[in-house]
């Protein structure tokens, strides 16, 4: 099927009878392609296919960041370029229980009163909603506009990778609208930078001693996880380092081994889950059951308000012939326990605002032994570099061949600017259209919108958002209502650049 026949099918979708209708359609047809981070080429393909069937220029570059080009209209025909910015790929997060292939299947829609949410699975609103807006904009005949230029980055969950080598020299504009925020209750005007780092441990493998016969698959659920940058501040429990405190716990009274350590979605996401294979001697079997229950009575009482679901547990697992030496074991648990982890510190020019925070995302195997990932958002460029110094003398102290390393983008904040002329002409659209004056936020959250502002240089940046929930877990969802009255407000917004 050609892309416009793609987007015809939503005429009897899920979301057919939502307004707008032009958002909606190509929202419903980007969560049936598979684009989780690293996975956007199909994603990408079919963009470039439907703006090229609407006579617009479009290409992507080798890593799936799409770039199109639109002449203005409606009288704007001569204004200057505006750059429109979103982001490709989503979080891949599964309910507990739930078998579902992100890289092959479509999600399954819902809407639910005023939200639209996934079965089973995270959503892509973030960010296929302000994709949807971009789409409906190049596809627009009576929408006036000033020159367009649309950017949709690839693996911006993933470390901004693919904004950080989108080639920008193709960029004339000066000032971008991105789509990438959570709210329709204010524009965001302002936010933090970040920068994701990995640690990587050698695992010294061994043969699993003949001694430990037993094998348990330990397994840490039922957390809530969340968004690294939205949730941070919410005491939620990181499964990750309730694994190494389990692991830690069991290694100071018997004998044990590990195998297989994994856990969570993503770096951008608080991990909502986490295991390892443990080895031990059958004979202590019943002292690791009471060890493990008695610290799931511990974490439901320190978590009973921010994970209240949350547990620790053993299952059957098969003995490994491999494992973690000791050594190794220890060491992987101990640097998962002592990186920082959740809100560093809290910013004094802006009450309420976290400035500089982690969050340890993941573990997974390697060939080596294991991989741990992790993001810094800060406001301050200088407190991310102080914070990675200080896992790096960490990772010295830990030995064992244990190397820290910068991944991805290290991605620069972007100050707000009160004088902004598009922040002015926004906040009078805003007034306009829906009635009120708009709150103006600087967030601690990271965007791409400091790479911007530093790399093209876009000298005038806002960010309009729309009401999503739960962004990068199961629960995600997004107010079909608020796109509702967002739409009117982008719209109004373009036509006003001239």
């Amino acid at each position: 099927m050609t892309a416009t026949e793609i987007l015809e099918t939503t005429n009897s979708g899920v979301l057919k009878d939502l307004e707008p209708r032009e958002v909606f359609r190509f929202f419903e047809v980007i969560t049936s392609i598979p684009r989780g981070s690293g996975n956007e080429e199909q994603v990408a393909n079919w963009i470039v296919d439907f703006a090229r069937s609407c006579g617009l220029e479009a290409m992507k570059d080798d890593l799936h960041c799409v770039l199109v080009r639109k002449p203005g209209q409606g009288g704007l025909e001569n204004a200057a370029p505006l750059i429109l910015h979103g982001h490709l790929d989503m979080v891949c997060e599964k309910a507990e229980g739930v078998e579902f292939d992100f890289l092959n299947q479509p999600l399954s829609l819902v809407v639910d009163g005023e939200y639209i949410s996934a079965t089973g699975t995270s959503l892509g609103a973030d960010n296929g909603i302000g994709v949807s807006y971009i789409l409906a904009l190049l596809e627009s005949k009576d929408i006036p506009h000033p020159p367009l230029e649309a950017v949709l980055t690839a693996m911006e969950e993933k470390g901004k990778v693919g904004a950080g080598q989108f080639d920008v020299s193709q960029l004339s504009g000066r000032r971008m609208i991105d789509f990438n925020w959570i709210t329709d209750a204010e524009i965001l005007a302002g936010c933090s930078g970040d920068v994701t780092f990995t640690v990587d441990v050698p695992g010294e493998f061994e043969s699993t001693p003949d001694a430990l016969t037993s094998a348990r698959s330990l397994e840490v659920r039922g957390l809530n996880g969340g968004h690294c940058e939205f949730d941070i501040q919410l005491e939620r429990a990181n499964a990750l380092q309730v694994l190494a405190r389990a692991i830690h716990r069991l290694a100071g009274a018997h004998e044990v081994r590990i195998a297989n350590p994994l856990g969570g979605a993503q770096n951008s996401a608080i991990p909502a889950d986490a295991s390892a294979v443990i080895v031990f001697n059958d004979m202590d079997a019943d002292s690791v059951e009471a060890l493990i229950a008695e610290l799931d009575i511990e974490l439901k009482s320190e978590y009973q308000i921010s994970d209240p679901a949350i547990r620790v547990e053993l299952k059957d697992a098969r003995r490994p012939d491999v494992a973690f030496s000791r050594a190794a074991g220890l060491r992987l648990m101990s640097i998962l326990r002592l990186i920082p982890q959740g809100v560093i510190s809290w910013n004094l020019h802006v009450p309420g605002r976290v400035e500089t925070s982690n969050n340890v995302g993941t573990v997974r195997p390697t060939p080596e032994g294991a991989r741990v990932m992790s993001t810094v958002t800060s406001a301050l460029t200088s407190r991310k570099h102080e914070l990675i110094e200080r896992v790096q003398a960490l990772v010295a102290l830990a030995g064992g061949g244990v190397v820290c390393e910068l991944y991805g983008l290290d991605a620069p904040e972007f100050p707000y600017r009160p004088q902004s002329q598009l922040l002015a002409t926004a906040s009078e659209a805003y007034r306009d259209v829906l009635g009120k004056e708009p709150n103006v936020e600087v967030s601690q959250c990271s965007l791409e919108l400091g790479m911007f502002s530093r790399r093209v240089p876009v000298t005038d940046i806002i960010s309009i958002g729309t009401e999503l929930q739960a962004l990068h877990s199961s629960a995600e969802r997004v107010n079909h209502k608020s796109v509702e009255r967002v739409w009117p407000l982008i719209k109004t917004v373009v036509s006003r650049l001239g």
